[in-house]
């Protein structure tokens, strides 16, 4: 008996070292339960500890791979229509079609389709051909789409005439003079 008696504090000891230690409970011993008889020459190990659940990401929306985006010039790509809203830094806009759902604020994440294209119908960049909309938070874009997508509504095709000063500025490998995009709101976070 002495001998068992041995092994058992021998294994128990083993468990209650450095391989536990990053184990809150394990290899301590408890006390038991009120009533129940105590054996001295028996250690309990306490239950190990609950998981923790993991929470799960936010779901994604779903971002439609089509858009009424055209990657054609429009006719007034050289300069805004007099019916363009004008706004004293020289951006200007018009709503092609309007939108129903939440507004983008100039802090927003948002998912869009677009298209850009220089003043004489030079088509630069667009989400439309590679059928997968674009989600950036609108301080990681040039002023002018923070200017111009802040204030679209979910569902919204806005043309953005946007001067040089609110595009690239004349960087260096970037279109250069005002640039014109047409840009279609699908999701604000």
């Amino acid at each position: 008996m002495r001998t068992l008696l041995a092994v058992v504090v021998v294994v128990v000891s083993a468990c209650s070292g450095a391989e536990t230690a990053d184990r809150p409970g394990l290899g301590r011993e408890i006390a038991p339960a009120p009533g129940a008889e105590a054996d001295p020459n028996v250690a309990v190990r306490a239950a190990d500890p609950p998981a923790r659940a993991t929470p799960a990401a936010p779901a994604k929306p779903t971002l439609p791979t089509k858009s009424a985006i055209k990657t054609d010039a429009p006719a007034d790509v050289a300069a805004p229509p007099p019916d363009a809203v004008r706004q004293p830094n020289g951006l200007a806009y018009k709503t092609l079609k309007p939108g129903d759902g939440p507004l983008a604020s100039r802090d927003s994440t948002v998912s869009v389709h677009y298209a850009g294209w220089t003043t004489d119908g030079n088509l630069f960049d667009s989400s439309v051909p590679r059928a997968e909309a674009l989600t950036i938070g609108l301080h990681q874009v040039i002023v002018g789409w923070r200017e111009g997508v802040a204030g679209m509504k979910v569902g919204e095709i806005r043309r953005l005439w946007i001067p040089e000063s609110m595009a690239y500025a004349g960087k260096e490998g970037a279109p250069k003079g005002m640039l014109v995009f047409d840009v279609e709101l699908l999701h604000v976070e």
